[in-house]
């Protein structure tokens, strides 16, 4: 289990702990009362009954990029580039390998009647952009982690060329403005991936709001704010037609934007809290088993749905996502913290080896479970 400190750390932000958790819990609502998951094309919903809702739970996946950026502009500051590969490398990888190859046997051994899953495809998704190497994803969900590591990837280079985050709000003019011209004219396929233009708007969201929390209060700041809002509002709108035609199904842009909004603000409003009224474990579990939660969530917890009946209902569906809970839960307790630890100190003392810094000053305090 990784070390945590036993008195309450005044850096820390719990609310965004239980904002994780709120965001996945949209995710598997969307899931299970909304998508679905095709089992050999066929698409199966557990909970068909709440699809007016649960259509609307696509939106936990942008709430999860806006505290992304700020969670990784923290977690930026103050190491090299290299140090922040690791940070992240060493943040996402395990956990992501455990996950998908637990997904992987489950399915090779009791979801063959559903799902049709190959060695070669596990290893391609060692790799998580798996389609690039001509196979598909071993769980639909992971189609969110190739936009987190082109992120990672764009800060580590701006961090290289020492332009992050002391040019930040030129970098989110750019960025902006680079999602406009793709969205409404150009619509490059290689930009939209190259330049997350479908979901820039909820990073430079994240981002900003660290500014903000870090003491900055100037009109730029507040004005940057408000146009990454309504670029994260625009491209939630803009890709409902993309969505509807994936899906089936019907969305109302009003709604969309309205739950944008509100979301984005209670990001903001999160920051600013500095303690919530339940015990600092319980608040650090919720926030650690979210990202085990979200990667194990679909396509295994519908290999076992689909085991205990074929026509899965709310007691079945509650029960294997209470599973899936308990199973996040078991990843981040005992092997979450090992895998994470190795990995970072092997790959720490391979860079010092090298000469390559980990740090530009001193090792701060965890302002996160991400750090």
């Amino acid at each position: 289990m990784p070390s945590v400190p036993k008195q309450p750390d005044p850096n820390r932000v719990p609310v965004l702990d239980l904002l994780r958790l709120a965001a996945v819990g949209a995710v598997i609502l969307y899931h299970y009362g909304f998508w679905g998951t095709a089992s050999h094309g066929v698409q199966k919903v557990a909970l068909p009954s709440l699809a007016p809702v649960a259509q609307y739970g696509f939106l936990g996946v942008p709430v999860f990029f806006a505290i992304s950026g700020f969670v990784i502009a923290y977690s930026a500051e103050g190491r090299t580039p290299v140090g922040f590969a690791i940070a992240r490398f060493s943040r996402i990888y395990p956990t992501f390998v455990i996950c998908m190859t637990l997904t992987f046997l489950t399915t090779l051994l009791l979801g063959h009647t559903w799902f049709h899953v190959t060695w070669s495809q596990w290893l391609a998704n060692l790799f998580i952009a798996a389609p690039m190497i001509g196979q598909p994803y071993m769980d639909d969900a992971y189609w969110s982690l190739v936009i987190e590591v082109v992120f990672y990837g764009w800060v580590a280079l701006f961090l290289a060329f020492g332009i992050f985050p002391r040019k930040i709000d030129t970098i989110i003019l750019a960025w902006i403005a680079i999602t406009f011209a793709n969205e409404l004219t150009l619509d490059v396929p290689l930009f939209e991936k190259l330049f997350m233009a479908d979901d820039s708007g909820f990073f430079a969201v994240g981002l900003l709001i660290y500014e903000h929390y870090r003491g900055r209060r100037d009109t730029r700041l507040y004005s940057l704010l408000t146009l990454a809002m309504g670029t994260a509002t625009f491209q939630a709108v803009h890709k409902l037609e993309r969505l509807g035609v994936h899906t089936h199904g019907s969305f109302d842009p009003g709604i969309v934007t309205a739950i944008c909004i509100v979301s984005l603000g209670i990001v903001f409003a999160a920051t600013r809290i500095k303690s919530v009224p339940l015990p600092a474990s319980l608040v650090r579990a919720v926030g650690g088993i979210t990202y085990p939660l979200y990667l194990l969530h679909l396509q295994l917890g519908y290999v076992i749905l689909l085991l205990m009946t074929p026509v899965p209902d709310a007691f079945s569906t509650a029960f294997v996502v209470a599973g899936m809970v308990a199973l996040a839960w078991f990843v981040w307790r005992f092997l979450e913290g090992p895998a994470h630890y190795f990995v970072r100190d092997a790959l720490t003392m391979l860079a010092a080896r090298h000469g390559w810094p980990s740090r530009l000053g001193r090792p701060r305090d965890a302002l996160l479970t991400d750090g």
